[in-house]
C-alpha cells in the first residue's frame, strides 16, 4: 500500500505529515484515504481504472478495512448495515465546488445498484434511479470557472429498500436552483447544459418544430465565450438525456412539452423592451420586435395579446378595487416502513469574485452540513464518552454554531433581517438592508462591513461600501448586497402567472397553479430565504435520524488539471473541514459502540452460556460473552449503557465468529429440515407403495385369473375338438362303408348290364359311328363356309332370323315382369315417346324411377284428413310451386292425381284449394329447356275454369305429365290430353291472357329457373345455361 491508508494509523501525526501522506497517495493514483470510517476523496480530474465490475465484486461483502481504501468500501458498509442490521443510512458528500461530489454520488448509486438483488422489476427500478442523474444534471448543472459540471442546485435522494435489500424506488428532493443563471452568467461560465444540448443534439426536424436555430449567437441567454467546453459532447449528452427521460418514465408527449418549454425560455431572452412616455407623464414599456414573442406564444399556446399585456402591465388590488399600472423597462426585464439510504449531493462551498444572494445561501447550507458533521463526529462523540463514564481527554475543535446563528437566528440573524426588510412597508432597498446589518451585527466577530460601527473596518479598502464580509468556517467571503432584496422576494406578478395559466400547454398550467383565477390567494408568498431555511432544517432533521457515512471531497488544484497537487489549497480545505481534529478524536476514541441489548442479541450465539436465551441483565450477558471469547481487556470498555470497542480488528473478529456460527446454525437448520423432508418423503413413498402394491396385487390376480380362464378355454376347445374329430372319424368310416357297399353294388350292376349290352352294341355300333362321323364332317364344312361367306343370298334370311331371335328374347324377358313393373316400363316408354329429343330435362329423368306417391299420403298422419277426402286412389302425390301471375313468385301446394281429377291442396294445413276433373283439362304446355315449369290449360266454359289456367313448377315434371297423359287417355270419355312443347305459350288468368316466355340466363338462386313479371302481359322465365 502506498503511504498510510487510514490517517488514524499515521505516525507521527501532524498537519505536514497529513498533507504529505495525501500527496504521496495522490501521486500514485490512490485518491481515497480513510479517517476511521470517513472517506477522503481527492479529485483526479481524469478517469481511473478503479471502477470496473471486477472492483465491484472485489469489495462486495468485504469488511471496511479489509482492502485498500475505496468509495466502494463505504458504499458496501452502508448497504450491508441497512440490509443486515435494519439501520437507515445516509451518505453525506461534502466539499468545495469542483471537488468531485457529483461523481462520488453517482459512484455510490452505481455500486448499490450493482450489488443489490436481480429481477425484471428490480432492474427496472435500478435503471430508473441511475438514469435520473443525466436528467437532473442537464437541467441543474452548468459550467463554472471552478467546475465544468457544477451542480447549481442541491440534491438529496432517499432510496427505499425492501426487507431483502432490493430497491423499491426513490424520492429526490432539490434545494435552491440557481434561477438567476438563466438570464445572466458570470464571465467564463455558461448557462445550464440543457440549452446547449438541445441546440447541438436535436435533429433538424425537431429544431424546426421548436422554431430554433443551431447558432448559439442568436440567443441572448447563451454566453458565447464559454459555449464550447473541452471534454463535453453536448450532442451525445442530448441523446443520453432523451434516452434517460424515457427510462425514468417520461412519455413522448411529455418530453416534447419539456423541449417546447426550453425553446420558449430561449425565445423569451430575445424579447427586448423600449421605453415610451404616456400623455400623463408616466413611463411605460413596449416590445421592440414581436417575432420572437409570436413564436413563443405559438409554442406555449398563449394568445399574443394576453402575454404582451402581462409583460407590460401589472394589476394592483386595494380592498375591492383593481388598478392596472404599466411596467417600466427595468421591471419588465427583471422577472410501509421501508429501509432507506439517503445520498446527499449538494453544492459545495463557493468563493467567487462576485458573490451574491445565491452564494450566501449555498455557503449557509455548507455551514449547516459542517455543523452536523461536527456534532455527530466531534462534539457528540466526546460528549458520549463523558456521558457513558469512559475516561477521556477533551480535544479542542472549532464549532461553527456561532456562524450558523449569525445567519439563521430568529430575530437578529441575517436571513430574519432580510425577510423583515422585504415585508416592512415603505421604501425598501439593498442599502437599507445593509444599514440594518451594520446596526445589528456590527459587534459580531464573524461579520465585517465598512459602514458598521466597528471602527477597525473603516479604513479597510478591500471591503467596498456596498458589501459585507462573513468569516465562514472555510474562509472569508465578500458578498455584494446588490440584488439581495429582489432575489429574496422572488415575486412573480399575478398578471404573468394568470397569463401562463391561460396557455393551452399542459406543462405550463402545472407550473403556474397560482394563476388559476378561481384560486387567487392575496396572502404574500414566503420569501426564498425563508423557504430555503425551512428546507435545510427539514434536511438536517432527516439526516439526524439516519446513521451517517461521510465522504469529504477535496480538489487538489484550481486549474482542473490532473497530476497537480497544490499544497496550500489542500491545507486550507483540510483545516476548514476539521480533518485533523477528526483524526485526533478517532485516535483517542473507540471505533465502534453499541448498546448492550442489541450487542447481546447480535453476538449471543458465540457463547454457550448466553445462547439461546440470557436471563439476566444485558450488561452481564455482554461481560460473560467477552470473557468467554477471551477478548483483551484493553481493546474494549464498558460504559453505562453501551460497550465501546477500540480496535476495528476486534469488531471484525466478532463478525467473523458470528458468520461462522451462523453458518453452523444454518447447517443445523438445514440438517433438521432435510431430515424432516426425507422422513416426510419416506412416509409418503411408503403410503404410495402400499397403494401401488395393493393395486398391483389386484392386477396380478386378475391377470392370473384371465390366464387360467384362457387356459381352461383352450383345454376345453381341444377336448371338444378331439371329441368332434373322433365323432367325425366314426361318421366318415360309416359313410365310407356305405359308399363302398354302394360302389360294389354299382360295379356289380354295371358288370351285369355291360354283359347284357355287349350283345346289343355289337349289332348297332357301326351305324352310330358312321352317323357321328358324318355329323362332324358337316359341322366342319359349314364352319369353313362362315369364314369365306360365298352365299350372299342368305343375308336377308340371316337378318330376319336375328330379328325373330331378338323378339323372342324380349318376349321371354317380358314374360318375367310383374304387373307393377310392367306398368312402370310402360310409363317410361310413354315418357320417351312424348319428351325424347323434345325436352332438355328428359335425359336426367331416365335413370329416376317413377315412384308416384312421394308424400306417402296414406301413411303420413299429417295428411290423414286429406287422404280421407280422396274418393279415388291417388296415383301421384308431390309438392309443386303454384306461380303467382302478379310477381312471378311460387307458393308451395300439394299436387294430387287420381283417376278422375287433379287436386291442389295447402302444403301446411292439407286443405283442398282446387279440384279439377280430368275431362276439364284441354292441354298441358311445357318448354323445351331444362326447367320444371308447366301450364295446365282448362277448357273454356268448364266449371273449374273460373279462375283461369294453372302455371306450376316441379322437379318431377316428366313423371307428372306422363301420368296425366296416361290417366287422361284411360278416362271415361277417352279423350287424349294434348302436350304442347314450346318456349313461348299463352296462359289464361281469369279474363287476361299472359304470355310465358323462356329465355337462357346466368345461374341464379342455386342454378334453378326463376320467374319474373315483365309487364301485365308477359312472364319471363330465366333458365340457367347448362355446360
Amino acid at each position: 500500500m502506498i503511504g498510510v491508508g487510514d490517517m488514524v494509523l499515521l505516525e507521527p501525526l501532524s498537519e505536514d505529515s497529513f498533507l504529505e501522506n495525501l500527496k504521496n497517495r495522490f501521486d500514485h493514483n490512490e485518491i481515497y484515504t480513510y479517517i476511521g470510517s470517513v472517506v477522503i476523496s481527492m479529485n483526479p480530474y481524469r478517469s481511473l481504472p478503479i471502477y470496473t465490475p471486477d472492483k465491484v465484486e472485489e469489495y462486495r461483502n468485504r469488511n471496511f478495512y479489509e482492502l485498500s481504501p475505496h468509495i466502494y468500501a463505504l458504499a458496501d458498509e452502508a448497504y450491508r448495515s441497512l440490509r443486515d442490521q435494519d439501520k437507515d443510512q445516509c451518505i453525506l458528500i461534502t466539499g468545495e465546488s469542483g471537488a468531485g461530489k457529483t461523481e462520488a454520488s453517482k459512484l455510490v448509486m452505481s455500486y448499490v445498484a450493482a450489488v443489490c438483488g436481480k429481477g425484471q422489476e428490480v432492474n427496472k427500478v435500478k435503471e430508473q434511479l441511475l438514469q435520473s442523474n443525466p436528467v437532473l444534471e442537464a437541467f441543474g448543472n452548468a459550467k463554472t470557472v471552478r467546475n465544468d459540471n457544477s451542480s447549481r442546485f442541491g440534491k438529496y435522494m432517499d432510496i427505499e429498500f425492501d426487507f431483502k435489500g432490493d430497491p423499491l424506488g426513490g424520492v429526490i428532493s432539490n434545494y435552491l436552483l440557481e434561477k438567476s443563471r438563466v438570464v445572466k452568467q458570470p464571465r467564463g461560465e455558461r448557462n445550464f447544459h440543457v440549452f446547449y444540448q438541445l441546440l447541438s443534439g436535436a435533429s433538424d426536424d425537431t429544431l424546426k418544430k421548436l422554431k430554433l436555430h443551431r447558432d448559439f449567437s442568436k440567443y441572448n441567454y447563451l454566453s458565447l465565450d464559454s459555449a464550447a467546453v473541452n471534454g463535453l459532447d453536448d450532442a451525445a449528452n442530448f441523446r443520453t438525456v432523451r434516452n434517460a427521460m424515457q427510462i425514468v418514465g417520461f412519455m413522448e408527449d411529455e418530453v416534447q412539452s419539456v423541449l417546447e418549454l426550453v425553446a420558449a425560455v430561449l425565445k423569451l431572452g430575445n424579447i427586448e423592451f423600449k421605453p415610451e412616455s404616456r400623455c400623463n407623464g408616466t413611463d411605460e414599456s413596449r416590445i421592440k420586435d414581436k417575432n420572437d414573442l409570436k413564436e413563443m406564444c405559438e409554442l406555449l399556446g398563449i394568445e399574443q395579446s394576453v402575454l404582451e399585456r402581462a409583460f407590460s402591465y401589472r394589476t394592483v388590488e386595494a380592498k375591492l378595487e383593481k388598478v392596472s399600472t404599466t411596467l417600466n423597462v427595468a421591471q419588465a426585464q427583471a422577472k410501509t416502513r421501508h429501509k432507506v439510504m439517503g445520498v446527499l449531493d449538494i453544492y459545495g462551498f463557493e468563493i467567487f469574485e462576485d458573490n451574491s444572494f445565491e452564494q450566501f445561501i449555498i455557503n449557509y447550507c455548507n455551514e449547516k452540513l459542517q455543523q452536523i458533521f461536527i456534532e455527530l463526529t466531534l462534539r457528540e462523540e466526546q460528549e458520549e464518552y463523558v456521558r457513558e463514564g469512559i475516561e477521556w481527554t477533551n480535544i479542542e475543535y472549532f464549532n461553527n454554531a456561532i456562524i450558523c446563528d449569525l445567519i439563521e437566528k430568529n430575530q437578529n440573524g441575517i436571513l430574519a433581517m432580510l425577510d423583515e426588510e422585504c415585508l416592512r412597508p415603505g421604501t425598501v432597498t439593498d442599502e437599507t438592508f445593509l444599514d440594518k446589518l451594520n446596526t445589528v451585527c456590527a459587534e459580531h466577530q464573524h461579520f465585517e462591513s465598512r459602514l458598521s460601527k466597528n471602527s477597525k473596518f473603516l479604513t479597510d479598502h478591500s471591503l467596498p461600501h456596498s458589501c459585507f464580509r462573513i468569516q465562514h468556517y472555510a474562509g472569508k467571503v465578500l458578498y455584494r448586497v446588490e440584488g439581495f432584496v429582489d432575489k429574496n422576494n422572488d415575486l412573480l406578478y399575478r398578471d404573468l402567472s394568470q397569463a401562463m395559466y391561460k396557455a393551452n400547454h399542459s406543462l405550463i398550467k402545472q407550473l403556474f397553479p397560482e394563476g388559476n383565477p378561481a384560486k387567487v390567494n392575496l396572502k404574500r408568498p414566503p420569501t426564498a430565504g425563508f423557504q430555503f431555511k425551512a428546507s435545510v432544517g427539514t434536511l438536517m432533521r432527516n439526516l439526524q435520524t439516519k446513521n451517517p457515512n461521510y465522504i469529504r471531497c477535496i480538489k487538489p488544484n484550481d486549474k482542473k488539471a490532473s497530476h497537480i497537487f497544490n499544497e496550500s489549497l489542500v491545507r486550507h480545505q483540510a483545516r476548514y473541514l476539521g480533518l485533523m481534529e477528526n483524526v485526533r478524536v478517532r485516535r483517542a476514541g473507540y471505533a465502534f459502540r453499541q448498546p448492550y441489548e442489541p450487542c447481546l442479541e447480535r453476538y449471543k450465539m458465540l457463547c454457550k452460556r448466553t445462547w439461546p436465551h440470557w436471563r439476566g441483565p444485558a450488561r452481564e450477558g455482554v461481560e460473560v460473552l467477552m470473557t468467554d471469547l477471551q477478548v483483551p481487556a484493553d481493546e474494549f470498555a464498558y460504559g453505562r449503557s453501551k460497550i465501546f470497542i477500540g480496535n476495528p480488528r476486534t469488531l471484525f473478529f466478532l463478525e467473523e465468529r458470528r458468520r461462522q456460527c451462523l453458518q453452523d446454525l444454518a447447517a443445523l437448520i438445514q440438517k433438521i429440515y432435510r431430515g424432516w423432508k426425507c422422513r416426510s418423503q419416506f412416509l409418503l413413498l411408503k403410503k404410495s407403495q402400499i397403494v401401488v402394491a395393493a393395486w398391483y396385487r389386484r392386477y396380478a390376480q386378475q391377470k392370473k385369473y384371465r390366464n387360467i380362464k384362457s387356459a381352461t378355454t383352450v383345454v376345453q376347445s381341444y377336448t371338444r375338438g378331439w371329441q368332434a374329430r373322433k365323432l367325425l372319424r366314426e361318421l366318415k368310416y360309416q359313410k365310407r362303408c356305405e359308399e363302398a357297399v354302394t360302389t360294389i353294388s354299382a360295379f356289380w350292376h354295371g358288370t351285369q348290364i355291360r354283359r347284357e349290352y355287349r350283345k346289343f352294341f355289337r349289332a348297332n355300333a357301326g351305324k352310330k359311328i358312321y352317323d357321328f362321323t358324318i355329323q362332324r364332317i358337316m359341322q366342319k364344312y359349314f364352319l369353313g363356309l362362315k369364314s369365306t361367306m360365298p352365299y350372299r343370298f342368305l343375308d336377308g334370311v340371316h337378318t330376319e332370323l336375328r330379328r325373330i331371335f331378338h323378339l323372342w328374347r324380349c318376349k321371354k324377358y317380358r314374360s318375367q315382369f310383374t304387373e307393377e313393373k310392367k306398368a312402370v316400363y310402360e310409363e317410361k316408354l310413354e315418357a320417351s315417346e312424348i319428351f325424347k329429343d323434345k325436352k332438355a330435362l328428359y335425359p336426367s329423368s331416365v335413370s329416376q324411377p317413377f315412384k308416384g306417391d312421394y308424400l306417402e299420403i296414406t301413411k303420413n298422419p299429417k295428411y290423414q284428413k286429406l287422404s280421407s277426402a280422396m274418393e279415388d286412389k291417388v296415383l301421384l302425390a308431390d309438392v309443386v310451386n303454384k306461380i303467382n301471375r302478379a310477381n312471378g313468385k311460387g307458393t308451395a301446394r300439394i299436387f294430387l292425381l287420381t283417376k278422375n281429377s287433379v287436386v291442389l291442396a295447402d302444403h301446411k294445413t292439407g286443405q283442398v284449394k282446387v279440384s279439377v276433373p280430368l275431362p276439364d283439362l284441354s292441354s298441358v304446355s311445357v318448354s323445351t329447356q331444362s326447367d320444371g315449369f308447366f301450364a295446365l290449360k282448362l277448357k273454356e266454359g268448364a266449371a273449374s275454369a273460373v279462375k283461369g289456367d294453372f302455371l306450376l313448377s316441379s322437379e318431377r315434371l316428366i313423371e307428372i305429365i306422363t301420368k296425366l297423359h296416361r290417366t287422361g287417355a284411360t278416362a271415361a270419355d277417352g279423350e287424349q290430353l294434348d302436350i304442347d312443347i314450346s318456349d313461348e305459350f299463352l296462359v289464361q288468368f281469369k279474363h287476361d291472357k299472359v304470355c310465358v316466355k323462356f329465355v337462357q340466363g346466368l345461374p341464379r338462386n342455386g342454378n334453378s329457373a326463376s320467374c319474373k313479371r315483365k309487364n301485365n302481359r308477359l312472364l319471363e322465365v330465366s333458365v340457367p345455361t347448362t355446360a
